[in-house]
């Protein structure tokens, strides 16, 4: 399965880290690709966003499922495709080091299914890293963009 792992440290306590990550609408925005989610309920929601899959740009919808929120530290989902064969999962999970410092690890696990999987899951190997990355720091710079406005 193409996985990504991206882990970063942010100089916030662990509670703000979790008002942020456990209201979807504010980090569905921040996926890469992003067109847009709707809520259907506090477990379920569908997201579409664009991906730029190698020499291809393909619009995807997924409906996500949340398994677990664990306050004040793991956010745990499926996925499937709507759009297309995918399945997957994923997670959002935060570390306290201090008071005030806290480890935040965003994980994305994606395969592609169906008589093209083996030829799309290659090219997923290096794209699901890059957004679990990418989204992992987009999340991480909103929580500090918006915990500095406060201030």
């Amino acid at each position: 399965m193409p996985a990504g792992t991206h882990e970063m440290v942010l100089d916030l306590p662990i509670n703000r880290i979790w008002d942020f990550v456990s209201d979807m609408d504010k980090w569905a925005p921040l996926v890469p690709g992003y067109i847009e989610h709707e809520i259907i309920n506090d477990k379920r929601s569908t997201w579409k966003f664009k991906g730029d899959i190698g020499i291809m740009q393909k619009t995807v919808h997924l409906q996500i499922d949340i398994k677990d929120w664990i306050e004040p530290t793991t956010v745990t989902f499926d996925l499937k495709g709507i759009s297309d064969n995918f399945a997957g999962d994923g997670y959002f999970e935060a570390e306290a080091i201090s008071d005030t410092q806290t480890k935040m690890t965003g994980n994305l696990d994606i395969t592609a299914k169906g008589m093209m999987g083996p030829m799309i899951n290659a090219v997923l190997k290096t794209f699901v890293p890059k957004t679990a990355q990418e989204l992992t720091e987009a999340v991480g710079n909103k929580i500090i963009e918006v915990e500095t406005a406060k201030a």
